[in-house]
């Protein structure tokens, strides 16, 4: 009797590879879900809430976005060796509120040096809130001053600042002149290079060596940030799920948000920054009348007030921003 007809080879073949690609698939999943538990669960809280409670809401939902130099956790060969210096206590080194609604973003930037009144302490530079009542504080003062109801909050240090900056290796910036910082640790040629973590950390944080000082860093912190943006934001980062575990725990674990924020909420906050980061929407700062007027708080940053108001109730209404207002790209 005859033997019965053998099936051909190709559907078996086809039926492997269907199956390794389904396995294939399975891994990737689960090594994604793996690599954004691992980073969530990385994320520091803190209380951010203002202590008299919120504004009424405004229009859209906005971020509060802070660099802190607090030290407390670095040792003292990181202190050496990222120049930190040995302040107690933390002030913001920078400051901006990112607004999402129903256009693009806008990443709004605020000096450090700003001359603001801070609820229950009387008039002086808005860094110092942070210094003085830590996040409460500083999100109460920039509500009251932007009219601004924030949604968000998120904060990241000086060495999770430059393990960040290590993990992705490093990030490429073109200077247009020699920075020569003593007080930043920072000896840096003029021409595009790749910043490493020390040195992206004193490049964003100097301003003694800048001639429009506050201003100037302001304007280093948001170009910077753009390309960091970018660069985390790479297929390789984002679709390998070990690359994915390696950027995101180095990221998270230099990252503060707020205790109530939800990972759906940050997530927001971030792909925000990444559509300014990659030019869609706008980076603009508090329009400002003087950049440097002494006080008995030291020289501060003066708004100008009309426009500065004209800025806040754009975005409270979720308007486009006033023409004269968006700096030319």
């Amino acid at each position: 009797m005859p033997a019965p007809p053998r099936p051909p080879r190709r559907r078996h073949t086809f039926r492997r590879i269907v199956a390794a690609v389904v396995l294939l698939g399975l891994l990737w999943v689960g090594g994604t879900a793996w690599a954004v538990k691992s980073t969530w669960s990385a994320v520091g809280r803190v209380k951010s809430t203002p202590a008299a409670g919120h504004i009424a809401d405004t229009e859209g939902r906005n971020y509060l976005m802070v660099g802190s130099d607090g030290r407390t956790d670095l040792t003292a060969k990181e202190r050496n060796e990222l120049g930190t210096g040995w302040a107690e206590g933390a002030r913001t080194d920078s400051i901006m509120v990112l607004h999402t609604g129903g256009g693009d973003p806008t990443l709004l930037s605020i000096p450090r040096d700003s001359y603001v009144e801070i609820p229950g302490h009387g008039m002086n530079k808005i860094n110092a809130a942070f210094n003085t009542g830590g996040p409460p504080l500083l999100a109460e003062t920039v509500e009251k001053v932007t009219g601004l109801h924030l949604d968000g909050y998120i904060e990241i240090g000086f060495g999770g600042f430059a393990k960040l900056v290590d993990s992705v290796g490093g990030v490429r910036m073109c200077l247009p002149n020699a920075i020569n910082d003593d007080k930043a640790h920072i000896d840096l040629p003029a021409g595009c290079q790749v910043l490493d973590g020390k040195n992206a950390l004193g490049y964003v944080r100097m301003r003694y060596s800048d001639p429009e000082g506050d201003l100037g860093r302001v304007k280093r912190q948001r170009a910077f940030l753009g390309a960091l943006m970018g660069k985390l934001a790479t297929p390789a980062n984002l679709a390998l799920p070990w690359k994915l575990h390696s950027v995101g725990t180095s990221g998270a674990s230099a990252i503060t948000i707020g205790e109530g924020d939800s990972m759906t909420s940050t997530a927001r906050a971030f792909l925000g920054l990444r559509a300014v980061a990659g030019g869609k929407g706008q980076s603009v700062t508090v329009p400002v009348a003087n950049p440097g007027v002494p006080t008995a708080v030291g020289e501060v940053v003066e708004w100008d007030a009309a426009k500065a108001q004209a800025l806040f109730t754009a975005l409270q209404n979720d308007d486009d921003l006033p023409a004269d207002l968006i700096p030319a790209k």
